[in-house]
C-alpha cells in the first residue's frame, strides 16, 4: 500500500525559501527503525510523520540521524498537508499528540500560526569548546533552554558572517546553537542563524524550535509580545512570534513543492 509524501517549505514566502520538510501521511504507527530509515532516505532536516487517532493525530519528527522532541517547520509543514489533501477542513485546527505535548496550529488568512509551549532560555556558562567552534569571542548572553544553547552577539552582521568549525561544534554536549542579534532592519526585530551538527544538520535553514526560546528572550528585552524575525540562512525565512505567558505562538506561511507516494 502506498503511503502519501510530500516535501513542503515552511516558513517560506515563495517556493525554494524557508526549511523543506517532508510530510509522510500515515495511516497507523510504524516501528521506530522504519521511521528513521524513511527520514534518512529523505535526507532533509526534518521529517514528519502523522497519523490519526480518536480526535487528533500523533506527529513525530526525524532528522536523518535521530528523533528530535520539538520541530517548529515540520509542524508547519504538517498542518498545511493536512488540510492540502483534505483530512481537515480549513476552518478546523490542526491538534498534535508529540513528545513535547498537544500542539496546535489555525490558519489564519493564508499564514498558519502554531501554539507552542515557550522556553526561555536560562543564562549560564558556556559549555566547553562551544564559543571557540562558533567563532565568537565576547558574546553579550549565553542561556540554556530545553535542548538547546541561545548565543547573543553584538550585532547582526556577526551573526551573518559566522563560519563555525562544525567537527568541533559536533563535539559539543547541546543539541543545537541559536546565535542571535537586534535586527538592522527596520523589517524585522532580531536574526538569527540555527546550527546542530550533533544532529546531523550543520545549519538549519529556518528553525521553529529555536524560537519558542528566542521570542520569549528577545520580549522581555525589547518590550514588545508581537515580534518580526528573521533566521539568515542562506535560504532564509520569516517567522512572526507572538508571547502570551507560557505559551510562543509562531506564524508563517507554507509552500508545497511535490507530492508523491512512499511505496515500500
Amino acid at each position: 500500500m502506498s503511503i502519501p509524501l510530500y516535501q513542503v517549505d515552511a516558513f517560506a514566502d515563495e517556493p525554494f525559501q524557508g526549511n523543506p520538510a517532508c510530510v509522510c501521511l500515515m495511516d497507523r504507527q510504524k516501528p521506530d527503525s522504519w521511521l528513521q530509515s524513511v527520514a534518512s532516505e529523505m535526507n532533509l532536516s526534518e521529517t514528519a510523520f502523522v497519523w490519526p487517532t480518536d480526535e487528533l493525530f500523533h506527529l513525530r519528527w526525524f532528522t536523518p540521524v535521530a528523533e528530535v522532541e520539538l520541530c517548529g517547520h515540520a509542524t508547519l509543514a504538517a498542518s498545511h498537508v493536512l488540510w492540502l489533501a483534505g483530512r481537515l477542513d480549513a476552518k478546523q485546527a490542526a491538534v498534535f499528540q508529540s513528545l513535547s505535548g498537544k500542539l496546535t496550529a489555525r490558519k489564519i488568512g493564508d499564514r498558519i500560526e502554531m501554539d507552542f509551549p515557550s522556553n526561555r532560555p536560562v543564562e549560564v556558562s558556556a559549555p566547553d569548546g562551544m564559543l571557540e567552534s562558533l567563532g565568537i569571542v565576547n558574546p553579550v548572553f549565553v542561556g540554556f533552554g530545553a535542548s538547546d544553547v541561545v548565543v547573543q552577539v553584538e550585532s547582526e552582521s556577526i551573526v551573518k558572517q559566522l563560519q563555525p568549525d562544525f567537527r568541533a561544534l559536533r563535539n559539543v554536549d547541546v543539541r543545537g546553537v541559536a546565535v542571535t542579534a537586534v535586527s538592522e532592519s527596520r523589517e524585522f526585530d532580531f536574526v538569527s542563524r540555527f546550527f546542530a551538527p550533533r544532529f546531523g544538520i550543520d545549519e538549519d535553514p529556518v528553525t521553529g524550535s529555536a524560537h519558542t526560546m528566542l521570542a520569549p528572550y528577545w520580549s522581555e528585552i525589547l518590550g514588545k509580545t508581537e515580534l518580526r524575525a528573521f533566521q539568515a540562512s542562506t535560504r532564509g525565512g520569516c517567522i512572526s512570534v507572538r508571547v502570551d505567558g507560557k505559551r510562543v505562538f509562531l506564524g508563517g506561511h507554507a509552500k508545497t513543492i511535490f507530492s508523491g507516494a512512499l511505496l515500500v
